[in-house]
């Protein structure tokens, strides 16, 4: 660490992390290391996450549950193995709480079909309300939106604050005595903040309202407990947190999973079939049709493990110093608009900006000249932009693996790219 950095507080040996992840040594554009600040879209991903992946097509290829050959038994342990890591990672009551999808998108549409087909008292139907906020991803806006015009439903929603936070001043008119389902996210993708969890569940558990929860840019950052939470659903994805595309996670409360009917049919979910009609599996394989993400599960455990062996805690400590580090420099470039929270109280590790006048994809495109990979857009939130009068943003976000030097270059590219424009 150099000596303009040896006051931040909280740092992982970096240089050691780093190692484990062969995509942060690629060079680009004319012998420059890649600066990649664009964890918020996808992690990088660690050899020991790879080494899982390859092994499990080398060695252990099969498909799980339907074989008592020795392949197929190693396969379904390898798979069910990798459920009984994320539950404990995230301090499910039961394992069969976790149910594997292939994304958090997947996930929140999952529950928003069970409560659409459920009987009472879940059924969400046109004398019912939703309720969601202005911050969300658009996964987590537009299933509600189908859910909405499928049943008569009203989708109502909390807006935001000029500094980047949940207006709550109505939560007694956005949460009633109709509301059915409050979902929101933990932490925004677009303006990194944290929401106040408590009070929105608070609220919703007075109506008698379900709550879930779109974790996807919480679980790879900090200690995600759904006991404390006290949510009902909670969605996050495995791309983000270290592991393969492909795989999502949705947690439910046992007796609601027992309750709800399945969202997809087909192989192994049913208990019995009959031309005429079928009876379903238990959780959570009623809700895991047809042959599930093998490999991209076994992935997802292997990240599980290797985020548990450097420890969540310190993760959050890790990327807490690196933000507020970085919240500071960039407050320091002339015409940069931080859009969200401007301190690293509250806040996750994304932070979106403006920069002057100039377009966000400009912006982006002269920083990859230089080897900084940034997200440029309106990062699937395009409520937020609208809501602050802008087309898009600039994101960097970070990481385990991020480090206080890659902040420097990021602003040193910002400059460049005023340079550049004048």
């Amino acid at each position: 660490m150099t000596s303009a950095h040896q006051g931040l507080s909280g740092l992982l040996d970096t240089e050691a992390i780093r190692k484990d992840f062969p995509l942060l040594d690629r060079v680009v554009h004319d012998g420059k290391k890649i600066v990649y600040l664009d964890s918020a879209a996808t992690s990088q991903k660690p050899r020991q996450v790879l080494d899982a992946l390859n092994e499990y097509y080398e060695r252990h290829n099969a498909n799980v549950h339907r074989g008592v050959y020795t392949v197929a038994e190693e396969a379904t342990a390898l798979y069910e193995g990798a459920r009984d890591k994320v539950a404990a990672f995230i301090n499910a009551p039961s394992r069969d709480e976790v149910i594997f999808t292939k994304n958090a998108s997947e996930s929140l549409n999952l529950v928003a079909n069970m409560l659409g087909w459920a009987d009472e008292p879940y059924r969400v139907d046109h004398e019912t309300e939703i309720a969601i906020t202005e911050m969300e991803h658009h996964s987590n806006i537009v299933p509600w939106q189908l859910l909405s015009q499928r049943t008569g439903a009203k989708l109502k929603w909390f807006g935001l604050t000029d500094d980047g936070r949940l207006d709550l001043s109505n939560i007694e008119e956005v949460i009633t005595e109709k509301t059915k389902i409050v979902s929101f996210t933990l932490v925004s993708n677009l303006l990194g903040t944290i929401n106040p969890v408590e009070t929105i569940i608070r609220r919703a558990q007075e109506v008698g309202a379900l709550v879930c929860i779109d974790a996807s840019q919480a679980a790879p950052h900090m200690v995600l407990d759904v006991q404390a939470l006290q949510a009902d659903f909670v969605a996050f994805t495995g791309h983000k947190m270290c592991g393969p595309t492909g795989i999502g996670v949705l947690w439910g409360r046992q007796e609601l999973l027992e309750d709800l009917p399945p969202f997809l049919g087909g192989g192994e979910m049913i208990e019995t079939v009959s031309m005429h009609s079928s009876t379903y599996a238990p959780a959570p394989h009623k809700f895991e049709a047809g042959t599930p993400p093998i490999a991209q599960a076994v992935g997802l455990g292997a990240a599980v493990d290797y985020l548990s062996a450097i420890g969540m805690e310190n993760i959050a400590r890790h990327e807490h110093a690196i933000t507020e580090y970085a919240v500071r420099r960039l407050q320091e470039v002339p015409d940069l608009r931080i859009i969200g929270p401007t301190t690293a109280e509250d806040r996750g590790a994304a932070i979106s900006f403006t920069l002057g006048d100039i377009h966000p994809h400009d912006v982006g495109q002269v920083l990859d000249e230089e080897g900084i990979a940034v997200r440029v857009g309106h990062h699937c939130a395009r409520p937020v932009c609208l809501r602050y009068g802008i087309p898009a943003t600039t994101r960097a976000s970070f990481y385990l693996y991020s480090t206080p030097a890659e902040v420097d270059a990021l602003v040193a590219g910002l400059e460049h790219v005023r340079n550049f424009f004048g």
